[in-house]
């Protein structure tokens, strides 16, 4: 009776009072099924752990849904609708706007004066759903990405701030997915750490804007010299951090790894040397590179491979498309990039020419020119002015100085070649017509160049057949206040200096006003613009070894700040040379 009233119990737990005998027996065999499962599963989700690197997709707009979720199946990854903020946008005020992608299509819009129209730089195109599904870890780095906005006031200035404003201020709850871990990161490839880097560096200089001044031992930029002075500071410092150039070993002098030192076209010798021994910023592994140095001499061309008598540039045009073929077929970056990470420099005239060799080199291609002219096709977006500095030796001794603000006595001073179509005009005007106004052609026997610079407010830089003057850096090395006379000329370093802050700019038509227009500067605001002529001649010295803050290293950081505003994925193929 026990026995059998126990089991009785035991099965009225798991039956009514109207269950037969045999409902009974099923209901114990679905027991015995049952509780192992409910075991099992505990087991599971005691012992496994929960986090996981699926990421969930809230919802995509239907005509990529579709797409996202094969890429989700396929990857173990979540995807994410890519937002428009992690690319760099640059709002530009001019009146037409020509963007170029590493495709090489390029497009016009015209715009009107008062337009400010936000332009996608990016050399990478807008990534698809599935291309999200491989970039989204970048994401779990920063949420946002800063902006590099250029503005352009006129046609002689070019104003780059760095300001915090992103791109996309909200963010709709659709487009909100859960962020991969950590540990996913290790799969990333090269490429995506050097990415990430460069966007922790954005975000940094977006938030120096409104942060506090930074330290530096040797020197601090301050004043109106700078369009953001922090921006700037911070953007320095995080070059000097992690900015890292390739430079390609292929080639042999006189036309690569060498370039005239001793003349107007020095920076391109200097530069090639300097870089080629510099250890700093210099790497010998290529995928830790933000950008890759093609270290030609358009200078030595002429010199070596131009033929004088046959003026057929064309020996200059296969040297160039020959060795980037060479590179391109040996490494994989330039037709990765298709050249958007790939830069070039040079000072002589012919530097935008050869250039032209190469659609993606002009387009795509960070090209660091002496020669910045617009109508030529410099874009100040993506290329770099230099100066053209005429050294008679490696030192700069004898070459800098000059007298106070308040002890010079001409007011203005130019003395050159009839060249070009510019300095005919200033002549005309004022060869000999003005005391005030020292203007010749030859200076007279026993008159020093330099002594009339450093005894000068005002040193005045005509153009002549290129738009680019050595004199310009001649005037601040001798603390003289330049006065910018050309058409279409991109002043160096424009994306830092202001430099309506420490120079006069005069149009050609005003030539015939130029003293007119100096005399109603104010003393006071003379003595200023010769203060700021002073501070920021540093960044054109050229120092032997290179020393922060000079020329050399402001090359460097106009790369840089081209390379911050532009992304390089894997994915973007090959395209034949």
């Amino acid at each position: 009776m026990g026995r059998d009233g126990n089991k009785s119990c035991f099965a009225c737990c798991f039956s009514t009072p109207t269950t037969s005998s045999s409902s009974s027996s099923s209901a114990i065999k679905l027991l015995f099924f049952i509780v192992p499962l409910i075991l099992v599963s505990f087991i599971v989700f005691v012992l496994v752990p929960r986090n996981s690197t699926w990421a969930l997709i809230y919802s995509l707009p239907p005509s990529t849904s579709a797409v996202a979720a094969a890429a989700n199946s396929s990857e173990k990854l979540g995807a994410a609708v890519y937002a428009e903020s992690s690319q760099q946008v640059l709002d530009l005020p001019s009146r037409v706007v020509k963007t170029v992608d590493v495709g090489g299509s390029s497009g016009e819009a015209t715009l009107s004066d008062s337009d400010e129209v936000a332009v996608n730089r990016s050399a990478s195109p807008q990534l698809s759903a599935v291309e999200a599904v491989t970039k989204f870890q970048e994401l779990n780095e920063t949420k946002e990405y800063s902006s590099l906005n250029t503005s352009i006031t006129d046609s002689d200035s070019l104003n780059i701030t760095i300001n915090g404003t992103p791109n996309n201020a909200t963010t709709s709850p659709n487009e909100t997915i859960a962020l991969p871990l950590k540990h996913n990161r290790q799969v990333r490839t090269k490429l995506d750490k050097v990415e990430a880097g460069l966007q922790r560096a954005r975000s940094a200089i977006r938030e120096a804007k409104n942060g506090s001044q930074l330290r530096d031992p040797d020197y601090v930029p301050v004043g109106p010299m700078y369009w953001d002075a922090k921006a700037f500071h911070r953007s320095y410092l995080e070059m000097e951090k992690q900015f890292k150039v390739f430079v390609y070993k292929e080639g042999e002098p006189p036309v690569f790894h060498d370039g005239p030192c001793k003349s107007i076209y020095s920076m391109e010798g200097n530069f090639i040397y300097k870089l080629d021994v510099d250890t700093k910023f210099q790497t010998k592994d290529p995928q830790k590179a933000h950008v890759f140095y093609l270290p030609f001499s358009v200078a030595k061309m002429v010199r070596f491979v131009y033929s004088r008598d046959s003026r057929d540039f064309s020996p200059i045009r296969r040297t160039v498309v020959d060795y980037i073929n060479l590179v391109a077929q040996k490494y994989p970056y330039w037709n990765r990039s298709h050249g958007a990470d790939h830069f070039m420099l040079a000072c002589h005239d012919w530097g935008p020419e050869a250039s032209f060799s190469l659609p993606y080199l002009e387009k795509n291609s960070i090209r660091a020119l002496c020669n910045a002219n617009t109508s030529e096709r410099f874009n100040p977006v993506k290329d770099v002015s230099i100066p053209e500095i005429n050294l008679i030796t490696d030192k700069l001794t004898g070459l800098m100085g000059g007298p106070s603000a308040s002890r010079r006595q001409i007011l203005a001073f130019f003395a050159g070649g009839v060249h070009g179509p510019i300095r005919p005009v200033l002549l005309e005007h004022w060869e000999d017509k003005d005391e005030d106004i020292k203007v010749h052609k030859y200076l007279p026997r026993g008159v020093n160049y330099y002594d009339m610079m450093r005894n000068s407010k005002y040193c005045i830089c005509p153009s002549g057949y290129e738009v680019a003057s050595p004199r310009i850096v001649e005037a601040l090395y001798n603390g003289c206040v330049p006065v910018l006379i050309s058409k279409s000329y991109v002043a160096p370093f424009s994306d830092v200096l202001r430099w309506k802050s420490f120079s006069v700019t005069v149009s050609v038509d005003d030539i015939p006003k130029l003293k007119e227009i100096l005399m109603n500067i104010s003393t006071r605001q003379y003595i200023r613009m010769q203060r700021r002529v002073l501070q920021v001649r540093r960044h054109f010295e050229f120092n032997s070894p290179p020393k922060r803050y000079d020329v050399f290293h402001m090359i460097l950081h106009s790369v840089w700040l081209r390379r911050l505003n532009v992304r390089i994925t894997d994915d973007h193929g090959v395209v034949a040379n």
